[in-house]
């Protein structure tokens, strides 16, 4: 099977395409295909689901949420009801990556959706992508943004920590259970916090690079969100205040989940790119 480069650390690392073949399944429109790979920078096997479309050229990326895996889209009833018949009614392809699970767009969990973008060009004919995720997956997209902004067509970010290290500080001093699961999750994936690595965690900070954001940005957050507080994207959102690509969505009182029902990112976006 062929191999995909891409660059991670100074370094170049190839991508290898275990496998390819459709699946099927209650929850999955027809056409869908999974893809296994080995990493692209230590071999680790991982997957992801994609779908080409009748555009060929624009694809959506989906980005599952923490504690899910790369058929979120798919097997999560409110995500699938809500979001699925829009991406498919762009004619767009999708890819929803695993993405290491709890990975948090890590340096790692990013040299690979690059290697990965690479071959959805080379086999797909895929020129642009809007990312369309929330929660941990809507973070990496921010994340992917500032580090890849040239992969990026736009964004959609639902309920989105927008600096991962000030984010890791703020769980560690909670008490909900799965707020200290997400900081050992982050730990893990960077390898460090952020006081041992500091300059990790700025290149991967939307809020650090905020200037690297070009591209259409929807961002949408609960007011009231207890899993990843609205400050996060109020911060970036003062940041982002005077670019003209970008709009910002508090929801008054909204929890965690409440970005889901915003339906417009999607349109927004498309409308721009």
């Amino acid at each position: 099977m062929p191999e995909w480069q891409n660059n991670h650390a100074g370094k170049i690392h190839k991508i290898k395409i275990l496998q390819l073949q459709p699946v099927s399944g209650a929850f999955f429109p027809a056409g869908m295909q999974r893809l296994d790979y080995a990493s692209a920078v230590d071999d680790a096997p991982d997957w992801a689901l994609l779908r080409p479309g009748k555009r060929h050229e624009l694809w959506t990326v989906v980005l599952h949420g923490h504690g899910s895996h790369g058929d979120q889209l798919y097997t999560r009833r409110d995500v699938r009801e809500k979001w699925l018949p829009d991406f498919l009614d762009t004619g767009a392809g999708i890819i929803t990556l695993n993405l290491r699970d709890n990975a948090w767009m890590c340096p790692a969990a990013a040299a690979d959706m690059h290697a990965v973008l690479d071959f959805l060009r080379a086999e797909f004919g895929m020129q642009k992508t809007i990312f369309c995720s929330g929660s941990m997956g809507g973070t990496g997209n921010l994340i992917y943004g500032v580090l890849y902004p040239g992969d990026v067509a736009g964004i959609v970010a639902r309920g989105v920590a927008s600096d991962v290290g000030s984010y890791y500080r703020w769980c560690t001093t909670q008490t909900l259970p799965i707020l200290r699961e997400i900081a050992d999750a982050i730990l893990t994936a960077y390898g460090a916090d952020p006081d041992h690595a500091p300059e990790i965690y700025r290149r991967h900070s939307a809020q650090a690079n905020v200037n690297r954001l070009a591209m259409p940005v929807y961002l949408t957050h609960g007011g009231a969100d207890r899993i990843i507080p609205v400050e996060q994207s109020r911060i970036l959102a003062e940041l982002l205040r005077d670019k003209k690509n970008f709009f910002y969505h508090e929801i008054p009182g909204g929890d965690h989940d409440s970005p889901l029902h915003d339906k417009q990112g999607l349109s927004w976006v498309l409308q721009r790119i």
